[in-house]
C-alpha cells in the first residue's frame, strides 16, 4: 500500500494529519510520502485548497481533510 500524504510548507494541518496517520498505524506512517502541492501546478490545482490530503496508490483512493481516528482506520483497511 503506497501512501501520499499532499501537504504544503508550514501546513499545520499536515502535520496533525501526519501524526494521527503515526497514532493509528506506524507501519503505514513509516511508508508515508509526502508530496508538497507547490512542486506542480496541477498538484496545486487539484489539492491546494484542500490540504492535507491522504491518498492511498493501491486502491486510487483520497481522504481529504478532516478526518479522524476511525475514518483514518477504514481509509486504511
Amino acid at each position: 500500500m503506497g501512501l501520499i500524504l499532499y501537504t504544503g510548507q508550514g501546513c499545520s494541518l499536515c502535520d496533525q494529519a501526519a501524526l494521527l496517520l503515526e497514532e493509528v498505524d506506524k507501519n503505514a506512517a513509516s511508508m508515508l510520502k509526502k508530496v508538497d502541492v507547490r512542486t506542480s501546478s496541477d498538484l496545486y490545482h487539484l489539492y491546494g485548497a484542500r490540504i492535507p490530503v491522504l491518498y492511498r496508490e493501491d486502491i486510487n483512493s483520497e481522504l481529504p481533510w478532516p478526518f479522524d481516528f476511525f475514518q483514518l482506520g477504514e481509509f486504511l483497511r
